[in-house]
């Protein structure tokens, strides 16, 4: 039998987004899958700290901070936080634009209260209420803090809340060099979100690397995710798949297209590509 390794986001692919319960059928296609041979990863832009509930279930493995922290068998075989000329770099020219910021370190992640004063503040606009509200349950349910709690821990992304493109044009200017910045589609409130992320890594250089630690071509690899954060994890693989819930360019980039993750779109992409059969793929 040929092996696979399998490589999974967490939100909006394994889980409603922000949420750290995945449904029966995916932790059922994920037993089944393991138990005909097949590698299964965690593949994220979450940190340790915030995919760590996670691990309570069976995984071989995990890509972390979008490529930047990775263990496979309980061993870090990749782990590359900025510098800290970068880390300063970032962090203060994002400030400077206004831009609200999420740092994310190993263990823990610290966010801007000004964000949600922001919102606070004009929640009488269409759409703020309910923004705000989204907000303070992601934080609450992924235990992201306030930035006064943090510690000068190393970090190994950011991610970014805009209140306007425009607002991006000078920290894109002076961190495009050393960072990618990949930004999600625009709301309805005019707020543009995105990551920053070292261009030494990427959710696709971290497949490549889990593979070559396997000695697994990244050929038999196969990826599935929903959003523009996942997109080089699809174009890397040897099959790659989008949640029906997904973006709409992320459906037109994969080779298959499966059902929402609350409509047990992972046991049903596991099923139709072979991945619970114990005789072969």
């Amino acid at each position: 039998m040929e092996k696979k390794v399998i490589f999974l986001d967490i939100d909006g692919t394994l889980t409603e987004p922000g949420s750290n319960e995945p449904p029966k059928s995916a932790l059922l296609a994920i037993r089944q899958a393991r138990e005909a041979g097949h590698f299964v990863f965690l593949c994220t832009g979450r940190n340790y700290g915030m995919l760590k509930p996670l691990l309570n279930y069976e995984f071989d493995g995990f890509v972390a901070c979008s490529g930047g922290y990775i263990e496979c068998g309980g061993k870090v075989i990749y782990d590359c936080p900025m510098t800290e000329k970068q880390q300063e770099s970032a962090m203060g020219v994002l400030r400077e634009n206004g831009i609200f910021r999420t740092a994310e370190c190993r263990d823990g992640s610290y966010t801007d209260e000004g964000f949600k004063e922001f919102l606070r503040e004009h929640a009488d606009e269409a759409g703020n209420s309910e923004l705000l509200r989204w907000r303070e349950q992601v934080e609450k349910s992924l235990n992201i803090r306030p930035m006064k709690e943090y510690g000068g821990q190393p970090v190994y992304k950011i991610v970014m809340m805009s209140p306007s493109m425009e607002r991006l044009s000078e920290p894109r200017k002076i961190l495009e060099p050393e960072f990618a910045f990949c930004i999600q589609e625009e709301n309805a409130q005019g707020f543009v979100n995105g990551e920053v992320v070292n261009r030494k890594f990427d959710k696709g250089r971290g497949m490549e690397q889990v593979c070559r630690y396997l000695q697994i071509p990244i050929g038999r690899s196969v990826a599935v995710g929903d959003s523009m954060n996942d997109r080089e994890m699809l174009e890397t693989a040897g099959l790659g798949i989008c949640m029906e819930n997904g973006s709409d360019e992320m459906k037109r980039l994969a080779d298959d297209v499966c059902p929402p993750v609350g409509k047990d779109g992972l046991w049903e992409a596991f099923r139709k590509h072979g991945l619970l059969e114990k005789d072969g793929v």
